[in-house]
């Protein structure tokens, strides 16, 4: 044959293989079902490799479209990337980085470096988010995302990290709460409370470390709430709902009837890193990271 992949052919098969409807997807793309799948088997023929199975009810990808998808996504992610920068250069402005963090970051490490970034790189503009663990690493596998701020142990292969802040942990309680920073003794005194948790699903390593706190103090928690949100889990605490454990810095920048009592005399700590994917090519993470650097 002498057909030859277009870029429409790529926007073709990943718009179908977000949607594994023909009809759907044609629809979206503004083009008939049959001139569609027309497109969609020209691509099979240049690959000579089957990238949808149509032998059920509904389509699905076969092993090859699930790769195929990947690296087309990557493609048009880096695609827009390129839009925006050549439109950040049309403007007169260098470049721009998309920044995730997790509340804990908002008070001081964020606009530590949000500060260092306007001194010394005047051009570039940051983008910033708070949004989970999970979802920052996700988003940065996806090229959505420039830097991330996490807590997290374990990260997957090509994605580095640098050491920002150590942290202790603190107890949270209602304002009216009888334990107070004076008469408090040891986490042991709340172990008939309902605890509130960060979610294990987010950050498995970080739920583990909070229960050890409470193991280490001879009981185990009953949990009876998990958020991803610190400050959902601070409203919860201010209602009476529970008591939780949560890093130190998260007592600043919350006006809320809760009250805080570090933990000093405990083993655990908890790290927060920033984290960047390897192979990311936009000329302003290299700035950012030599400023992370020690």
């Amino acid at each position: 044959m002498g057909y030859q992949i277009e870029l429409r052919h790529l926007k073709y098969f990943q718009v179908l293989a977000q949607e594994l409807k023909f009809r759907r997807a044609a629809e979206l793309l503004f083009i008939s079902q049959p001139g569609l799948s027309r497109q969609i088997r020209q691509m099979e023929e240049i690959f000579k490799v089957s990238l949808f199975d149509r032998s059920k009810k509904k389509v699905e990808l076969t092993a090859a479209g699930i790769y195929l998808k990947k690296e087309v996504d990557f493609i048009f992610n880096h695609l827009d990337n390129i839009k925006e920068q050549l439109d950040n250069i049309s403007q007169g402005k260098e470049t721009e980085l998309r920044i995730a963090f997790l509340g804990s970051a908002a008070q001081k490490v964020i606009p530590e470096l949000v500060f260092r970034l306007n001194k010394e790189y005047p051009g570039i503009r940051t983008i910033l988010e708070e949004m989970p663990n999970k979802m920052q690493i996700d988003l940065l596998e996806r090229d959505k995302l420039d830097l991330g701020f996490v807590r997290v142990q374990r990260f997957p292969e090509g994605v580095s990290k640098q050491l920002v802040h150590q942290d202790s942990f603190s107890v949270v309680l209602p304002k009216e709460h009888p334990v107070s920073p004076l008469n408090f003794t040891s986490v042991r005194e709340l172990s008939q409370e309902a605890f509130i948790f960060f979610s294990s699903e987010d950050s498995p390593f970080y739920h583990d470390l909070i229960m050890s706190i409470c193991e280490d103090h001879g009981f185990r928690p009953k949990v009876f709430h998990k958020s991803v949100n610190a400050l959902t889990i601070f409203k919860l605490v201010e209602e009476g709902l529970g008591v939780a454990i949560v890093p130190t810095s998260l007592q600043y920048g919350y006006n809320l009837n809760v009250k805080f009592i570090e933990l000093k005399n405990i083993p655990q700590t908890t790290e927060l890193y920033a984290i960047w994917k390897e192979s990311n090519r936009n000329p302003a993470l290299k700035n950012v990271i030599e400023l992370l650097l020690p």
